[in-house]
């Protein structure tokens, strides 16, 4: 046993998993030590054979899902001779598929990986927020009275951290730059928040791992076995070396090499959980079973406490992996049972102090008085390839299973396949009734009386067919019998199967593309409604991927930083991980539309000074899955931005203001009796036949002349 301290002259940045482990190495006769070890292997194999006995029955329910995600008939479906139609329809796939789809939409929304960090409500050892009234206090100010009689204004900080003057300082000096650029800005427009700037640049280098490690393509994996067989697997993080391709300026390949924390999905297939645990929390132990080759074998020399000499033994005593009976289902192949393939045991949980001692583990002087300690075991071939201790820092098996549809009573959940099973079988034996039905009377049944027939006639029927007749024979010698067609009946029955599969799913046809909806959905918003209705049940399962993967993902991914990273930029502040699966539920858009319309109702000049603006416009950035820190300003960007825009503005030429004219432009005159407004809309005051200025042809029988003044009374014309 060696206790690997971190090599000196490492900087802290360095440091990572493989630095800090208490390892079995190897000494003097490795072959004749692991025969002494022997207890261990056989623990580990004693272990698996105890899971994978429990396990049976749940191999059988997801052996029955996938021979109907794959439209195959089990061992237990048998044929009559009389049932000559054997269709299958893979109305689990489409639904499967569907549950797939949906799931992926909302996990993958938005542009990042559905896991961020936030700041607490009330952080513990950090400030939330520290607004700074230049008018009232500069840094320099700062300086001065913490150097005499120290008293800090409530404009300035929290009301909590007044008597702080430590903490007060440390969160200010910091940001000296940032606050002092703010002369000449409201108190309400510089406000610096420690815990969420924090929360950011720890959320960003997240994201960077993530996407290094490939992680949303795992993701999809384990979405894919959640959706079918009701659970999907992740594990992590690991330290992984990820090589970065380089060449030289002379041609030479000199790749990079990174330490980055990687996580990868784990089949179902292969994870052998407690059989005695319910989900992860209560799993003392967890085995998951490998299939490796020669060259897969050989480069785990490259990873970090590995036994090199026991990896060689259990190579040369052959490969000894023997398929399972599920095998050769899922890969379509039973000619053989045997491959040239090496099976090994990768074991995460406890370990009797007493079984380690035997195994000359020399456990730290803190652990002694435990009757169990945490361990990483890898076995293969009876051989010890892997004895550390669990590295991690708070402990914790690398695992995380996500049920599909929680089984409150088994660790495994429900998948879409296995609720409509019973649907699917009857879907199968609706429509292969529905067939044979329809070939059986399409066709005629003949019945020939040879006695009334000249005997050696060939009795095949076809179109213009003519058959003699025995002279003298009385009777018709061929009869026509016709079934009658009853496959519309089936067929109903049949739609009836999948209406009672889409309630047993829940997932109606119509939200994946199926039509033929009637009633309430034949409207847009009677559509409406019934897609937020079917999306409940979505909404149920990527509830469950927030609580048993992601949040546990991301927990654990935060811890190995904080553990292994050493970086003080990252470690300030009170943070908290937070799972963003059902966050893409609530659309951005619908919150991006609220941030604008609080700055319409805002825009009033009397409340601007109540407002917080920037804020606001970094929440309308993150609502757009933009980066706020790329295009927004800080307060210190922000005012000499304003600088130059005000001396760009002041060097502008001014273009004189002149009155406008009447006619060329400027307010409509009631009084303008030229009918155009005194612009290009308004009709103004237009004069009426007979007034000054009008210029028609007039009406009446005057032929467009004014009218003159009618003659008195009793005058002649």
């Amino acid at each position: 046993m060696a206790l690997m301290d971190k090599p000196a002259g490492m900087s802290p940045e360095e440091a990572t998993e493989a630095d800090a482990v208490i390892a079995l190495d190897e000494t003097g006769d490795v072959e004749q030590e692991n025969l002494e070890y022997s207890g261990v292997s056989a623990f580990i194999e004693g272990q698996y054979r105890r899971s994978k006995d429990s396990r049976q029955s749940d191999e059988e329910r997801w052996l029955r899902s996938y021979r109907n995600y794959r439209g195959l008939y089990g061992p237990d479906v048998q044929f009559t001779s009389s049932e000559k139609s054997k269709a299958f329809i893979k109305v689990t796939k489409t639904k499967v598929l569907a549950a797939y789809a949906a799931m992926v939409d909302v996990l993958f929304a938005g542009s990042k990986y559905p896991i961020g960090i936030e700041a607490s409500k009330y952080p513990e050892g950090v400030a939330d927020a520290v607004h700074y009234d230049p008018n009232q206090l500069t840094t320099d100010k700062v300086q001065e009275k913490a150097d005499v009689d120290y008293e800090i204004p409530r404009s300035v900080a929290r009301p909590e951290l007044d008597r702080d003057l430590g903490l007060y300082k440390d969160i200010l000096e910091p940001v000296q730059d940032s606050l002092n650029s703010g002369a000449g800005i409201t108190s309400s427009a510089i406000t610096y928040e420690p815990a969420k700037a924090a929360a950011r640049k720890m959320e960003k280098k997240m994201h960077d791992q993530l996407d290094e490690s490939s992680a949303e393509k795992h993701l999809r994996s384990a979405t894919f076995e959640c959706s079918l067989f009701g659970t999907g697997i992740m594990k992590g993080p690991f330290a992984y070396d990820k090589e970065y391709p380089s060449w030289t300026d002379d041609g030479e390949y000199e790749p990079l090499y990174e330490t980055i924390p990687k996580i990868e999905y784990v089949s179902i297939w292969d994870l052998y959980p407690d059989p005695d645990a319910r989900n992860m929390d209560e799993a003392e132990y967890v085995i998951q079973r490998h299939r490796m080759s020669r060259s897969q074998l050989r480069g785990l020399k490259r990873r970090p406490h590995f036994r090199e000499e026991s990896l060689e033994l259990a190579i040369d005593m052959g490969a000894q992996y023997v398929r399972e009976y599920w095998e050769t289902t899922l890969e379509d192949d039973a000619s053989s049972t045997d491959i040239d393939r090496y099976e090994v045991l990768e074991y995460w949980g406890i370990m009797d102090a007493e079984l380690a001692e035997e195994a000359d583990f020399d456990i730290p002087d803190d652990m002694e008085d435990r009757d169990q300690i945490q361990v990483n075991i890898w076995v293969c071939n009876g051989q010890i390839l892997r004895l550390v201790m669990n590295p991690f820092t708070p402990i914790r098996i690398p695992y995380c299973a996500v049920p599909y549809e929680m089984n409150p009573y088994s660790f495994f959940g429900v998948g879409v396949a296995e609720n409509m099973e019973d649907t699917q079988l009857l879907m199968n034996g609706f429509m292969r009734m529905s067939v044979d039905n329809a070939a059986l009377s399409g066709n005629l049944l003949i019945e020939v009386d040879e006695t009334n027939l000249v005997p050696g006639q060939d009795l095949e029927v076809y179109p213009g067919k003519v058959f003699r007749r025995q002279s003298g024979a009385p009777g018709q010698a061929i009869f026509g019998t016709k079934f009658p067609n009853v496959s519309q009946e089936l067929t109903m029955m049949f739609d009836k199967a999948r209406q009672l599969a889409d309630e047993s799913t829940g997932i109606p046809s119509y939200s994946h593309g199926i039509g033929g909806v009637t009633g309430v959905g034949r409207t847009a918003s009677g559509m409406s409604m019934l897609m937020g209705a079917a999306a409940q049940s979505i909404k149920a399962v990527v509830r469950n991927m927030d609580d048993y993967l992601l949040s546990p993902m991301g927990k654990s991914l935060f811890a190995f930083n904080m553990q292994f990273n050493f970086d003080k930029e990252f470690a300030q502040g009170d943070l908290e991980v937070k799972a963003r699966g059902t966050e893409s539920l609530m659309r951005n858009e619908v919150r991006s539309q609220r941030l604008l319309q609080f700055m319409q109702m805002t825009a009033n000049p009397q409340l601007a000074p109540m407002v917080k603006y920037d804020y606001i416009l970094r929440e309308l950035a993150a609502s757009m899955d933009l980066d706020e820190e790329k295009i927004l300003n800080d307060p210190r960007e922000a005012v000499i931005q304003a600088k130059m825009m005000a001396e760009i503005q002041a060097l502008m030429p001014q273009q004189p203001q002149t009155a406008p004219t009447e006619g060329a432009g400027g307010p409509p005159s009631p009084n303008d009796p030229t009918g155009t407004g005194n612009g290009n809309i308004a009709p103004g005051a237009a004069p009426t036949p007979g007034e000054a200025g009008f210029t028609g042809a007039g009406g009446g029988d005057n032929g467009g002349q004014p009218e003159q003044p009618a003659p008195p009374q009793g005058q002649m014309q």
